[in-house]
């Protein structure tokens, strides 16, 4: 890879942050990336032990959900995301919007609530706290369109617009903060739209579709202002290593480009997704009305035809009359 006749150093060691620290592949997100393959996969064996069938499709989804996010934040790809804005915005693209659609693809909290067992009458286990908290306030209020569509847009402008990003990247905990504050707010804006999991709101599908693409446009106008930029914005980017070869301005710009491409993937994707729901949720209602026609012998129709004959009696006597 070649950036203005330099080429790059692919041996790049780790940069150095604020007082003296390396920063490599992060081990805080490894460790994460592993504990939530483990008990993903110990909750489905669980469930495939007792005889209940999981799809594998959501393994699948859930496995590289997972590793996308160990891609960016356990590789040296995230030791160039600390000297480059662009590689910086991939990071920040994947794990807070690639990496949830995928995640929730998997469906984490319902293959949770299957795999947890029981309680009992009158007693609390881990299932009946999630049950809890799933119908919660505080769940009714974080999931809601009010709440999730300013934090996904406050993630960039609050973040990047202000001197918040320079002080947080500085510091190893502040970078592991922001780059989990990312996925947590695109699990929390995703969740509600997907519907893949029980929450406390399900909207219709055409609510969904809206809330989906609310956010889009400030996605672009983000990426746009950056690509417009005539100056550096961010200060931590404004020296890039002289090994690289890079111009910190145009390095910007590409990430201003990332971001707005960011704006219509990942929403293309989910509208798909939601399409097939609304098609699968209609052909399973259709199945449920041909279900209870069989049952009744079909009485509904036959009181509307009995309905339809009454009037053309009524019709009849009254013009003999």
């Amino acid at each position: 890879m070649d950036h203005g006749g330099h080429g790059m150093d692919m041996d790049l060691p780790p940069f150095t942050l604020g007082r003296g620290m390396e920063f490599g592949g992060d081990p805080f997100f490894l460790v994460g990336c592993l504990v939530g393959l483990i008990l993903y996969g110990w909750a489905v064996v669980r469930l495939r032990r007792r005889g209940d069938h999981w799809p594998v499709g959501r393994t699948v989804a859930w496995v590289i959900g997972v590793l996308t996010v160990a891609l960016v934040m356990c590789t040296k790809l995230n030791d160039y995301g600390m000297a480059m804005f662009s590689v910086h915005m991939v990071q920040h693209m994947v794990i807070s919007m690639l990496s949830p659609i995928l995640l929730l693809l998997g469906a984490p909290v319902t293959l949770t609530l299957r795999a947890l067992p029981a309680a009992g009458r009158g007693r609390k286990g881990p299932r009946e706290l999630l049950v809890a908290l799933l119908h919660s306030r505080y769940m009714r209020v974080i999931t809601h369109a009010a709440f999730t569509i300013p934090m996904f847009i406050a993630s960039l402008y609050a973040l990047y617009f202000t001197p918040l990003f320079d002080y947080l990247m500085q510091y190893r905990v502040g970078h592991i903060a922001m780059m989990v504050h990312f996925l947590v707010v695109g699990l929390v804006f995703f969740w509600p739209i997907m519907g893949v999991d029980p929450g406390p709101h399900r909207p219709g599908y055409v609510m969904r579709m809206l809330e989906l693409f609310a956010g889009m446009p400030f996605h672009a106008f983000f990426g746009i202002a950056l690509m417009m930029g005539t100056e550096t914005m961010i200060k931590t980017f404004e020296n890039p290593p002289a090994s690289l070869g890079i111009d910190a301005l145009s390095d910007q710009s590409a990430a201003g480009g990332i971001a707005w491409a960011f704006s219509e993937i990942p929403s293309v994707l989910v509208l798909v997704a939601l399409l097939y729901q609304w098609y699968k949720s209609e052909e399973r209602q259709n199945q449920r009305k041909d279900r209870a026609a069989a049952r009744d012998g079909d009485q509904e129709l036959a009181a509307y035809n009995a309905y339809l004959a009454s009037l053309q009696a009524r019709g009849q006597g009254g013009g003999a009359g």
